[in-house]
């Protein structure tokens, strides 16, 4: 039986100059935006483009606090990814985690692993996981920043620098926005950042350990995705202006 080919990690033609320049660019709208807020922070997922955001502002020194959404469903790799980027930036990552009721809830009306049976069950589960405790995780802020880009999928294509967060009303910043998949790896390999272990078997986009797989050679990015879900969409409802 012939196995399928996974994705890899592409490779760039951006120029050390071209790379200099962006990188120039993503620390300048870093600065921008911190000098702008007063309490600004970031969701990291610990993935390839949030590494690149979370090695930006540590290098440009802002004041922007960094979290992650610890779902409790997350693969193994990726709760070790947080130790391995605090010990390596000497930065402290706050660990949102959901609350054992909006969980249990959950569970109660549609099992443990219900959101493989359709839409609203899977809408459901990242509603108590990922969503509430985003909420929470943005109290009090004024402005967040995420690792978003045009190019990762077709609801993002009309993403922009800034945005107005409606649900939470409050600013949200996308400052990888212009980037494309290659930019993020020249960036990872010039600035030797930590690389999610994942990436290097085939997943280019990471979620919760449910509801991600690798992705064959050709696949779309995110078709990794909910990948059971027939929809253009591989949306959690995190970013809900999308």
């Amino acid at each position: 039986m012939i196995q399928p080919e996974f994705w890899s990690i592409p490779p760039s033609n951006l120029t050390p100059t071209e790379l200099a320049a962006k990188s120039a660019v993503l620390k300048q709208r870093l600065v921008d935006i911190s000098s702008r807020f007063s309490d600004v922070r970031f969701a990291t997922s610990l993935a390839a483009e949030d590494m690149v955001v979370t090695d930006a502002i540590t290098k440009a020194k802002v004041k922007i606090k960094l979290f992650t959404l610890a779902t409790g469903r997350l693969h193994q790799e990726t709760v070790d990814m947080v130790t391995i980027t605090e010990d390596h930036y000497g930065i402290t990552i706050e660990k949102v985690y959901p609350q054992d009721s909006d969980v249990k809830a959950f569970v109660d009306q549609y099992g443990m692993n219900g959101f493989y049976e359709g839409e609203e069950p899977k809408k459901a589960c990242c509603g108590a996981r990922k969503i509430k405790p985003l909420n929470a995780a943005l109290l009090g802020a004024d402005a967040w920043i995420t690792g978003q880009r045009r190019e990762q999928a077709t609801t993002r294509t009309e993403l922009n620098l800034e945005e107005l967060d409606d649900a939470r009303g409050i600013a949200k910043f996308n400052p990888l926005f212009d980037w494309s998949e290659a930019d993020i790896w020249a960036y990872i390999k010039q600035e030797n950042i930590p690389i999610h272990p994942l990436h290097l078997k085939g997943f280019p986009s990471i979620g919760c350990e449910p509801c991600t797989r690798q992705v064959k050679k050709g696949e779309d990015i995110r078709a990794g995705r909910w990948w059971w879900l027939q929809s253009d969409s591989k949306e959690c409802g995190l970013h809900v202006n999308n």
